[in-house]
């Protein structure tokens, strides 16, 4: 059996245990004994159930947004991450109550990162900005985006996925290429120049 089937094994292993009890009520030896291969496979590949559940995580979202990761694409890759989750509730739902948010949150902003990533290169690709600006952006995009789902599994996944991405890009639409503006504005942009503008020191 190769590495990556293995890790697929143990992986619906564990998905499979939780349907019928804890995260934190399972074993190692639950695991490898449900999938039939010994302890020694197990340390092979994982160090622990946490770092499984973290590989787990990471490939079930890096699937679901896999190929879209364009302007033109990304609201198809964010609709089929909510749905990726919500298909594996029982296993999300008992990893968010037997783990913090700061882990849970940890397994998604690879993820979310690179598909907000894909987006703002393209946009940044027609603008002269500086790359530390970039980054910025991607990361302030990625942490809404990241807020946004971790709230929706508190939630107990009730929100429609549709409807709750289609308010997302209401939203975000537009406000990447208008950062990337702002920032590329030769005198730099000053906030509230449009209007008042607050008192005090600027801060470099």
């Amino acid at each position: 059996m190769s590495s990556l089937l293995t890790k697929r094994a143990l992986e619906a292993s564990l998905k499979r245990l939780l349907l019928e009890k804890p995260l934190s009520k399972i074993t190692i030896s639950d695991i490898t004994d449900d999938c039939g291969i010994s302890r020694m496979t197990f340390y092979y590949h994982f160090q622990d159930i946490y770092d499984l559940v973290e590989w787990s995580c990471g490939e079930d979202a890096a699937q679901a947004i896999a190929g879209n990761k364009t302007a033109s694409t990304w609201q198809t890759g964010l609709l089929d991450t909510f749905l990726a989750l919500r298909e594996n509730k029982p296993f999300i739902m008992s990893v968010y109550h037997d783990m913090s948010r700061e882990q849970l949150e940890r397994f998604l902003v690879p993820v979310v990162s690179d598909l907000v990533k894909g987006v703002v290169d393209e946009h940044a690709a027609r603008r002269h900005v500086h790359e530390q600006d970039k980054d910025f952006i991607a990361r302030f995009f990625a942490h809404a985006l990241i807020g946004t789902v971790l709230d929706w599994i508190v939630r107990d996944m009730r929100d429609n996925p549709q409807q709750l991405v289609q308010r997302i890009a209401t939203i975000s639409d537009g406000a990447i290429e208008t950062a990337f503006a702002r920032l590329e504005t030769p005198e730099g942009y000053v906030a509230g120049s449009e209007g008042s503008v607050p008192e005090g020191p600027v801060v470099p």
